[in-house]
């Protein structure tokens, strides 16, 4: 596994993937995916940004397969229309990465639902997705999922009696707790897949700290975080280098369901891909066990 890099990415013909997210990680995803020779449906919520990631890997990558299709993870009908439109078009899927984010609003934010914008859009939503995509996900070929965490979940809690922060909102806080619950969520996946059959490889990933528009799109660029990121570009790594650890867990065979991927440098911050340390809080398997069941309830899903 050591200095794992995208030359060591098998190849993808044959497999198709969706990933959720048009720029950053997201679109290097996409982009390396492809040319491996996968086919790729890029699914996010901003049309003309969309049409810019199929433009530029269509320019880097000639003959890629690569669609765009709209996706809104803050909304519960569009992921459920999203997952109608897939159902009607494919006979199976072998890729799914829950990439897609939001982070850290400055002022508290909700989703048409009405649930708090980063855990409705980082968690709830990827969460009603996979569900809504498990048959066609059981049909695929050794079929994955990979569900992006952070470092930031490291110092994440799930705040069962203020989920969606309306007591409190602390933007890093509740961000941290979206990113927890997304690991928990990898990790609960498996076990169930394990229980029921499903046949699925569940597994979870952070890309380090990376070289992304997260920040200056979630806190705005003349943020103290966005004003950090453009001036102090030199301390993120590259998104493409960011995005070795999913691709990793995306495509190796040394990867492995219910384990969690991310760099194996300066504390798991930048450098090639490897085993990630798994927080305490998303060991507990009575957490995971209660966020499984208010998650369906909030997204009015049931995985079968």
């Amino acid at each position: 596994m050591s200095g794992w890099t995208l030359a060591n990415l098998p190849p993808q013909a044959g497999r198709v993937a969706i990933v959720t997210g048009t720029g950053g990680l997201g679109f290097e995803d996409a982009l390396a995916l492809t040319r491996a020779g996968g086919e790729v449906i890029i699914a996010g919520r901003n049309a003309d940004k969309g049409a810019d990631a199929v433009m530029k890997i269509r320019q880097q990558v000639p003959d890629a397969r690569v669609s765009f299709e709209i996706l809104d993870l803050a909304s519960l009908a569009s992921v459920a229309a999203f997952a109608e439109r897939m159902r009607a078009g494919l006979n199976s899927v072998d890729l799914l990465i829950n990439n897609a984010a939001v982070m850290n609003p400055p002022t508290r934010k909700v989703s048409g639902d009405g649930y708090e914008l980063q855990f409705a859009t980082n968690y709830l939503g990827h969460f009603a997705l996979t569900a809504h995509l498990l048959p066609l996900l059981r049909r695929g070929r050794e079929p994955r999922v990979v569900t992006l965490s952070s470092v930031a979940a490291r110092g994440g809690s799930i705040a069962f009696d203020d989920l969606q922060a309306e007591r409190a909102y602390r933007p890093m806080a509740v961000y941290s707790q979206s990113k927890l619950a997304c690991l928990i969520f990898a990790l609960e996946l498996q076990r169930r897949s394990d229980a029921n059959g499903w046949g699925l490889m569940s597994l979870a990933a952070h890309p380090g700290i990376s070289r992304t528009d997260l920040l200056p799109n979630g806190s705005g660029r003349w943020s103290a975080a966005g004003m950090m990121r453009s001036c102090m570009w030199f301390l993120f790594q590259p998104a493409a280098q960011g995005a070795l650890p999913t691709l990793f867990a995306a495509a190796s065979p040394l990867a492995a369901g219910g384990e969690y991927y991310g760099p194996m440098w300066l504390g798991e911050t930048r450098g090639a891909p490897g085993p990630a340390v798994i927080p305490v809080p998303a060991q507990d398997e009575a957490v995971a066990t209660r966020l499984w069941a208010v998650s369906e309830r909030l997204s009015g899903v049931t995985f079968q």
